[in-house]
């Protein structure tokens, strides 16, 4: 369990798992685009071990808790975060109140963009969906490291271009599919992200709720409520509290219109 505050701005130390660079930046997002699954550029990969330690080194270490708002639409933007650990969720309110979910970030990302520099608002919000540990820069910070390393400008601006190409496909499918083959699309995405095979069928344990589903394919939660309802009654997946049983794949890609 983490033991710091909400918050909490901890000292950016030499054990940091974002000094190694290696580990995959994967994402979760709705798109049809197959290279877009496996997640951005590293933003560290082109730097050598004196650069990452000295852009960690002019950061700030937060601990986010599960829940907590890592920023929030609409305030002032003053920078980026680096996800160190964990998993923030990205998500757009309409003035409606309505919901979207634009993106799920992992290790290895960074959020709080397309703004750098720390000027104007954030246009959308971000919130811890695991307990998670994240790096400030602000956008001083920012200008000083992509004057001295020009491979870190190169990184951000990578992970700025497959962030735009992910928000374009999320908008390009939530005007040409139906929210049922969204929802299937969705699901498929799951089961191949996080499904491990048992018994015969496909268990995916990664805990999403009806709500998490529903704010990423643009539905509402009853829909989503009732369509995983049916779709258990038709023996094509059992959906659990902590976990989701698929046993017919071949129906969810029928689902999503597949040829």
């Amino acid at each position: 369990m983490l033991n710091a505050p909400p918050h909490g701005q901890l000292p950016v130390v030499a054990t940091s798992p974002l000094l190694a660079g290696a580990a995959p930046a994967q994402a979760l997002l709705l798109t049809e685009n197959a290279a877009l699954t496996n997640g951005p550029p590293l933003l560290f990969q082109r730097l050598t071990a004196k650069e990452r330690e000295e852009v960690l080194r002019e950061g700030q270490k937060r601990v986010v808790y599960r829940g907590k708002m890592l920023f929030s639409q609409g305030t002032p933007h003053d920078g980026i975060f680096l996800i160190e650990s964990g998993r923030i969720r990205v998500f757009y309110i309409a003035p409606s109140g309505r919901e979207i979910t634009l993106a799920y970030w992992n290790s290895g990302n960074f959020v709080g963009g397309p703004e750098l520099f720390g000027q104007g608002h954030h246009v959308w919000s971000g919130v811890a969906a695991t307990n998670s540990v994240v790096v400030h820069l602000t956008g001083k910070t920012l200008r000083r490291l992509i004057a001295q390393i020009p491979s870190f400008a190169i990184g951000l601006i990578e992970g700025l271009t497959f962030k735009g190409k992910c928000y374009s496909a999320l908008a390009q499918m939530l005007g040409t599919r139906s929210v049922t083959e969204r929802l299937a699309h969705l699901l498929l995405h799951l089961t191949d992200a996080y499904g491990v095979r048992e018994d015969g069928a496909i268990v995916i344990g990664s805990a999403f709720t009806h709500a998490d589903l529903a704010h990423m394919v643009g539905a509402t939660r009853q829909w989503v409520t009732i369509s995983l309802k049916r779709l258990q009654e038709q023996g094509i997946l059992k959906a659990e509290k902590a976990r989701m049983v698929i046993y017919d794949v071949a129906a969810l890609h029928a689902m999503r219109g597949d040829s």
